[in-house]
């Protein structure tokens, strides 16, 4: 009998493309990683590419993104760089032949996903997108009832998202086309279209109000109401308001998601409210430097937490899932492209029947 040490694992080169949070995460998780065996950073400011090398050990760094993507040890790209800025990355990987994990939302545009699917299937590709949300403990078990039929005929669903003003002023002082219904309530709108896999959506109406972005300067709303209804009539509710205090305890998202079916529903409680504590030295966000509350709902940060030397949760799951997968060929449940742009084009739908107030029908023209 072959024994697991002496299966087939292909070694990667990978090259992290942005050193922001989301990127170094990515990167010290990947130096750890046993198929790894070239690590390279880069980032359009050199000194964070620099100062990342040399956390990670990396075997080279730059502030030329394609110089590392076109490294000639590099077989894989992860592309971290802020949301507008995705598509050059991508595209220069693909067409290098290289795998790519790229951030959610794929794109903020349908055209530029749409050069970006055209890309991977041109060069046939191997493309997948970070929804981080889809690995966590709670929707992967909520995914294998629905795989199992257990919850019969999924009827419909509802799913909200809270978080502070200070996550999404700071969304948007990085993007302005990052708002929290693309960059944010996107996780959940990819959530419901995992679970109701092989439906289509047809129709989204929507409602906002604005208040204390728009005081900010940004042309957003504060929350957003949507409801999504899906080609064999299921419908969806769903809501985001990215406007509660600066201090509110939460260091990421706050959500609670429940999926109603012939046989059965599912309630899951994502507001980490089951875990408090208040520290009169404060306790740092994982997103936001210098932001620090001395409430805090424990385990609240959306890629997960740094806990005894080690970086665990969604993020840090799907990371690793991906470079397996890489490594040994074993199927992994990240987003694929197509599911991406699907995301992007709801929350776009989303976007634009709150803001005129009608009915939006699918598919958008790109």
């Amino acid at each position: 009998m072959t024994g697991p040490s002496s299966r087939q694992r292909e070694q990667i080169g990978l090259a992290v493309v942005g050193s922001g949070r989301i990127g170094s995460l990515r990167a010290r998780l990947a130096s750890e990683h046993p198929a790894v065996r070239f690590l390279a950073v880069s980032d359009v400011a050199p000194d964070h590419a620099r100062k990342l090398a040399e956390t990670v050990n990396a075997d080279a760094w730059s502030g030329n993104n394609l110089d590392v993507i076109d490294h000639p040890e590099v077989t894989a790209v992860v592309v971290s760089t802020s949301e507008g800025e995705h598509l050059q990355a991508v595209l220069q990987a693909l067409e290098r032949g290289k795998a790519v994990l790229v951030e959610k939302p794929i794109a903020l545009t349908l055209a530029d996903a749409d050069r970006i699917l055209a890309c991977a299937r041109a060069h046939d590709g191997s493309l997948h997108v970070g929804y981080s949300r889809r690995f966590r403990k709670r929707y992967q078990v909520a995914k294998e009832q629905i795989v199992q039929g257990r919850m019969g005929t999924l009827l419909g669903a509802a799913a909200r998202v809270y978080n502070s003003r200070s996550q999404a002023l700071a969304m948007l002082t990085r993007n302005p086309h990052a708002t929290p219904v693309v960059d944010s309530l996107t996780y959940y709108v990819d959530l419901m279209n995992w679970f109701f896999e092989g439906r289509r959506l047809t129709q989204v109406r929507a409602l906002g109000q604005r208040g204390v972005l728009a005081a900010a300067g940004h042309a957003t709303d504060d929350l957003t109401w949507a409801i999504l209804q899906y080609d064999d009539g299921a419908a969806v509710n769903l809501g985001v308001c990215y406007a509660l205090p600066e201090k509110y305890p939460a260091l990421g998202q706050a959500a609670r998601v429940e999926l109603l079916g012939t046989d059965g529903v599912i309630l899951l409680d994502d507001d980490h409210t089951d875990q408090v504590m208040y520290s009169d030295k404060g306790v740092p966000h994982v997103y936001l430097p210098n932001h620090a509350v001395n409430a805090v709902f424990l385990s609240s940060g959306t890629p997960g937490d740094w806990a005894l030397g080690d970086f665990i949760g969604s993020v840090a799951s799907e990371t690793r899932a991906w470079l397996d997968h890489l490594a040994t060929g074993k199927a992994c449940h990240l987003a694929t492209p197509q599911m991406a742009r699907a995301n992007l084009e709801a929350t776009l739908a989303i976007e634009r029947a709150a803001r005129t107030g009608e009915t939006v029908e699918l598919p958008l023209a790109p």
